[in-house]
């Protein structure tokens, strides 16, 4: 691992001390963020669309295909869609991510209308599918995934993720019926970025549309609680790695261990430059590969640096956040807090997880690089 540019401390089982050292200069170049959803040609989306009507059989294939090609442009908001990258193994889409919630539009009843929306971490996988509010159970939702796996040619997922806490007991019960692991996370990031991309193209565009409508299911943000024993570690320090650096470590970690999380930056459409610097949290045990295993265990989502409080706050699959450091708060670990935030603002969202031996190790046992998302606006 490239060597980490702050200093060490040692922790004080189960509160970590905080280092003395201040922040270094972190690079000053932002990373560009683009949604490759927002694309002209539309790559990833095939939208259901209407057939040519039988009066118009007099005209010639290439005008309907003309048509047809308009159509899809359109991109009428209250279609659905279907589809599958033909490119793509289906046998390897075994893990998808899945919203079932209702969106800021009114139906013909006035009601406000559901939505099911699934795809895979590479958007290879791509379904909607409105739904009125009073068939909203977990047959429905076994029965929609069925059709799903029946209408694409697909393999019954072994997992699928969700990140609505609200849902949990209808997606569950559905997930449960059909021998499919249900794993509540909010690490769903092509999901969130989708959800977020269709509300700016699709929902806000819907005849429907009600502007200003709060999402019915927000996201929990609780109070976090104490951290459990076997996730504490004995020495901690924010870091900081190149981007480079950041990629390598990621995908070494998880081939030298299996412990550890990557994400690809390039499909969720975050551009940044190999020589900025992202923020992070090394942190030393002498058990770190017990404390990765458990690590591994959860679905690691984002840690947060609370500077009026003091301490680190580590959140973890869709409603549980850990108090997971604690440090004196001085005017100059206030200025660092708030110094490695603003770092991670500046990166886009992203930082991450470090697990060594020793702070000064130039190796890690688990590393997972984390993103942190705004929650959806539906």
């Amino acid at each position: 691992m490239a060597t980490l540019s702050f200093n060490s401390t040692t922790i004080k089982t189960p509160s970590f001390n905080y280092p003395n050292s201040l922040i270094t200069k972190l690079s000053s170049s932002k990373p560009t963020i683009k949604f490759p959803f927002f694309t002209n040609n539309k790559p990833f989306l095939q939208i259901r669309t209407c057939s040519i009507s039988e009066t118009s059989a007099t005209i010639t294939q290439e005008e309907v295909e003309e048509v047809e090609e308009v159509e899809e442009d359109k991109e009428d908001p209250t279609a659905e869609t279907c589809y599958l990258d033909p490119e793509t193994d289906p046998a390897k889409i075994l893990s998808w991510e899945l919203d079932f919630c209702s969106r800021p539009i009114l139906d013909a009843r006035g009601k406000k209308l559901w939505e099911l929306v699934v795809c895979d971490k590479s958007l290879s996988l791509q379904y909607t599918k409105y739904f009125p509010n009073n068939v909203i159970n977990s047959i429905t939702l076994k029965d929609s995934i069925v059709g799903i796996c029946d209408e694409l040619d697909l393999p019954v997922p072994r997992n699928i993720r969700f990140f609505r806490a609200q849902m949990q007991t209808i997606i569950t019960k559905a997930c449960k019926e059909l021998d499919i692991v249900a794993l509540p996370s909010k690490r769903c990031l092509s999901l969130l970025l989708w959800l977020e991309e269709r509300f700016e193209t699709v929902y806000s565009k819907h005849p429907g549309f009600q502007k200003g409508s709060k999402p019915l299911l927000p996201l929990d943000n609780p109070f976090p609680t104490k951290l459990p024993e076997d996730l504490f570690g004995e020495r901690w320090a924010f870091v900081q790695l190149p981007y480079s650096a950041v990629r390598e470590e990621a995908s070494a970690s998880e081939e030298r261990f299996g412990y550890g999380s990557g994400l690809d930056l390039d499909l969720l459409g975050i551009e940044i430059d190999e020589k900025t610097l992202i923020p992070g949290l090394a942190v030393a045990s002498s058990r770190a590969k017990d404390l990765s295993a458990f690590m591994n265990e959860l679905e690691l989502c984002t840690i947060e640096a609370d500077a009026a409080r003091a301490n680190l706050t580590l959140s973890v699959a869709i409603s549980t956040r850990y108090v997971y450091a604690t440090y004196k708060k001085t005017p100059t670990s206030t200025k660092e807090s708030e110094a490695w935030e603003a770092a991670k603002k500046a990166s886009g969202g992203l930082h991450f997880l470090a697990i060594q031996n020793e702070l000064d190790s130039e190796k890690c046992v688990g590393f997972w690089l984390l993103l942190d998302l705004p929650p959806p606006p539906v």
